[in-house]
């Protein structure tokens, strides 16, 4: 079965078209370049360099490779910016992956994993969160993420597509190998923000906010190896192969991590003080958020096997070198 990869050259995008490789996938990537990441891929998998709203471009790799799966990660990930940019994240994230959908149903396409957030729920009433929690996205980010998953819903039965929406909580760590590494501009999250100024290549860290209430008063958040991400894939779109539905997932470890607790565990890795300041809090932050991930568990057999913290900061860090 050839799996069409849009965003194959991002961080996760990137994992996984190696895990798929790996497991014999075959493969083609939609990319269009805009992340400013040229990760290596594997031998032979080829990169179409397009927009996903490109709906020539889009029929045209149909027409070459006629995938029958298709993993959608490509799309704008910056929360802050989604706020200043409302419109382009709609567009980006809804509108265009509209498009993308569209012309992959017309031809032939009835499997579909797309990567969703866990910020579909906003700020959540209890932890950890169930795919049932009510979701509230409280910046246009997640909203443009949920309104893609209703897409999804309503193409399922219209047009006899199976279909997964993976909620990620926090992405992080690398390939062990150090072969790749997670790349965004500007970074914003908080494991490479964190071991890069301990290498001196970045000012110290901002702490936002020490008066949550959690147990060191710092935000708590889960954690999960991109491996483990990508081995979550696969096993989605086995099921989807079988002619099964999965709905909406979340994809985290059930436990969290503070702030305080990743510069630490930096600190143990790397033997140095990783710099850092303490800001006050950011809008819109939530005190704790943790994934229930016992869906996944039941539903996909699947549980991370990479995603103790120490792992992920010795992972991260070897590709940071």
């Amino acid at each position: 079965m050839s799996i069409l990869v849009t965003g194959g050259l991002g961080f996760i995008g990137s994992h996984f078209t190696w895990a798929a490789h790996r497991a014999g996938r075959k493969v083609v990537v939609l990319d269009d370049r805009s992340g400013g990441s040229s990760p290596q891929l594997p031998p032979g998998v080829e990169v179409v360099t397009a927009d996903v709203g490109d709906r020539q471009a889009v029929a045209d790799v149909c027409a070459r490779f006629a995938p029958q799966a298709m993993v959608h990660f490509a799309g704008k990930i910056q929360v802050g910016e989604s706020v200043t940019r409302p419109g382009y994240y709609f567009d980006m994230n809804l509108g265009r992956a509209l498009a993308l959908i569209d012309v992959a149903q017309q031809n032939g396409i009835d499997q579909i994993v797309f990567s969703s957030s866990a910020a579909v729920y906003g700020e959540p009433k209890s932890v950890p969160i169930p795919e049932t929690a009510a979701t509230r996205p409280v910046n246009p980010y997640g909203a443009s993420k949920l309104s893609f998953e209703y897409v999804l819903e309503g193409y399922g039965p219209a047009h006899g597509i199976k279909w997964a929406a993976l909620r990620y909580f926090n992405a992080a760590g690398a390939a062990p190998d150090g072969s790749l590494r997670e790349s965004h501009e500007p970074e914003t999250h908080l494991i490479p923000l964190v071991i890069d100024a301990a290498l001196g290549r970045r000012p110290p860290v901002r702490v936002f906010g020490t008066d949550y209430p959690t147990r060191d008063g710092t935000c708590v958040r889960d954690y999960i190896h991109v491996l483990d991400l990508a081995d979550a894939h696969l096993r989605a779109l086995d099921l989807l192969a079988d002619g099964k539905t999965v709905g909406a997932l979340n994809l985290g470890t059930g436990a969290g991590v503070t702030v305080r607790e990743i510069l630490e565990a930096v600190r143990e890795v790397m033997g140095v003080e990783v710099p850092h300041t303490v800001a006050p809090r950011r809008a819109g932050d939530p005190a704790e958020l943790v994934a229930d991930p016992s869906r996944a568990a039941a539903l996909l057999g699947w549980r991370p096997s990479r995603s103790d913290i120490r792992t992920i900061v010795e992972d991260a860090l070897r590709s940071r070198r």
